[in-house]
């Protein structure tokens, strides 16, 4: 049978165009690497260990975590968005890394909207409200009649976008001007604050109510809009009308990765996190198991990103 060769060049060029059929079958067939963007002991850090472990029983494969702390989850963020987008390499984001950072800095090194798929949301959060112990206030309007009174004399400091945009928020509905200090980690910003050398912060409730029930500082308020069962503490809101910022931390995907893929990773970690005992190493009991499915996900980090963006300019806050 004689073929005719303009018909076989055609077919070879409309097979070599044709989309790849991605099957999820034999996935993973390797080690999978959850990038963290933020330092070890953080909620972000807390929260992937513990869906790590519980994935990585129910996929039969090694599931590690990688901490890449640096510039408000910016270095994290970066190595997963130019990481091949075959589902081996995922971060554990939030609403700092995918939501506000392209408000808070003139440029990115990476592309929050473009640059990543979402998979699941997992947790949601609040930040706590804590102060130096050696500073005379035990409650927000304490604090907020001291920083009146002392202009100048009092730093809060930040390692992340829900931190800054906590105490800007903070500055600007309780009329003061609380400077912020600017730093790579949270567990070191904290710190900060137990030795005096900043005097406030509002790091995320599982890692400041470690400190607190430590004696290290002194909690006042959550920064959610009203109070949470999980800590004996007022909201900011019920001294500072209008007060509310909440976090989230989900996962995240390279742009590009194959839905299939995208899909067998969903339906693991939400398989993951409806165990108690990952739920509970995750949150540590201070935050609040919350999936959202994958489309459902993706229309809400576009509202996030809105939501956050709208934020960061009424608290003032000029990008970097």
């Amino acid at each position: 049978m004689k073929i005719n060769r303009r018909a076989a060049l055609a077919g070879a060029a409309a097979l070599s165009i044709a989309p790849s059929i991605v099957r999820a079958d034999d996935f993973p067939s390797k080690p999978i690497k959850i990038v963290v963007p933020f330092a070890p002991g953080s909620a972000t850090d807390i929260a992937a260990r513990g869906l790590a472990a519980k994935m990585q029983e129910i996929l039969k494969q090694t599931v590690l975590v990688d901490d890449k702390p640096g510039a408000s989850g910016q270095l994290g963020a970066q190595i997963t968005a130019t990481a091949p987008p075959d589902g081996y390499t995922i971060m554990m984001g939030t609403n700092s890394t995918n939501a506000a950072n392209g408000a808070l800095f003139k440029k990115l090194s990476y592309d929050p909207d473009k640059d990543f798929a979402p998979i699941i949301r997992c947790v949601l959060g609040v930040n706590v409200l804590v102060v130096n112990n050696d500073l005379p206030v035990k409650s927000v309007a304490d604090l907020v009649e001291y920083a009146k009174k002392n202009p100048g004399k009092l730093n809060y400091s930040e390692a992340s976008s829900s931190q800054r945009l906590s105490g800007e928020m903070f500055n600007q509905l309780a009329g003061v001007k609380i400077e912020r200090v600017p730093y790579k980690s949270s567990p070191q910003a904290l710190a900060d604050v137990n030795s005096g050398q900043v005097q406030l912060m509002f790091p995320d409730l599982p890692q400041g109510l470690t400190q607190i029930e430590a004696g290290r500082v002194r909690g006042l308020a959550v920064t959610g809009p009203k109070r949470t069962s999980v800590v004996d503490l007022p909201a900011i809101a019920e001294t500072v009308p209008g007060y509310s910022l909440v976090f989230w931390q989900a996962m995240f995907a390279p742009a590009g990765t194959p839905k299939p893929i995208l899909q067998k990773l969903h339906d693991v970690i939400a398989e993951a996190i409806k165990d108690p005992a990952t739920a509970k190493a995750m949150t540590q009991g201070r935050t609040e198991i919350s999936p959202l499915g994958l489309d459902e996900f993706a229309a809400y980090v576009k509202s996030e990103t809105a939501w956050w963006t709208k934020a960061v300019k009424a608290a003032g806050i000029e990008p970097e």
